[in-house]
C-alpha cells in the first residue's frame, strides 16, 4: 500500500531541524545537482516572518517542495517549487500548488499570485490558472517567464 501523502506548512522557525534539512536536501538535489542553476538557492526570504514553506510528505520524509513569499505591495509570490525525481508525475506537484493556491486564497483574500514559472512549465501553470505577463528571461541560468494568477482566476 502506498504511504499516504500529508501537505504540511510552517514558517521557519517551526520546521524540525531533520525535516528542514531534509527540505533543503531535496532543493539543492532538484535546483543545483539536476537542473545546474547558476545562482544560490537560499537567499534569506525563508528568514522574513510572513515566509511559509509547503511541502508534501509521504512515509515522514518531504517528496515536493515550494515557498510562500508575503510581497511589500500585498501580492503572495510562490517560489522554489520542486518535486523529488522519484516521484514525479504522481501530481504531488499539483496537489502540492492547489494547496499553497488555497491557502493564498484564504489568507490573503483578493490577493494577485505571481510565481516565476520554468519555461518548460508555463502550460502546466496555465493549467491552474495562471497568465504569462512577459516575455523569457534568464533566472539561474534556466530560462523563465513571469506568471500571475489573477483574483478572478482563484474563484
Amino acid at each position: 500500500m502506498p504511504d499516504q501523502i500529508v501537505i504540511r506548512r510552517a514558517v521557519l522557525d517551526d520546521i524540525p531541524a531533520r525535516t528542514l534539512y531534509l527540505l533543503t536536501k531535496l532543493r539543492q538535489d532538484v535546483f543545483t545537482m539536476e537542473q545546474g542553476a547558476t545562482d544560490a538557492d537560499l537567499d534569506g526570504r525563508e528568514l522574513e516572518p510572513t515566509t511559509e514553506l509547503m511541502w508534501a510528505e509521504a512515509g515522514g520524509e518531504p517528496i515536493a517542495h515550494l515557498r510562500v513569499l508575503r510581497e511589500a505591495d500585498g501580492t503572495v509570490r510562490i517560489g522554489r517549487v520542486a518535486v523529488r525525481a522519484d516521484q514525479r508525475r504522481g501530481g504531488h506537484g499539483r496537489h502540492l500548488m492547489t494547496a499553497a493556491l488555497e491557502h493564498a486564497r484564504t489568507s490573503a483574500p483578493g490577493a494577485e499570485v505571481h510565481l516565476d514559472a520554468q519555461a518548460y512549465l508555463e502550460q502546466w501553470y496555465a493549467s491552474m490558472g495562471f497568465e504569462t505577463v512577459g516575455g523569457m528571461f534568464m533566472e539561474a541560468g534556466i530560462e523563465h517567464v513571469a506568471m500571475v494568477r489573477r483574483p478572478a482566476a482563484q474563484a
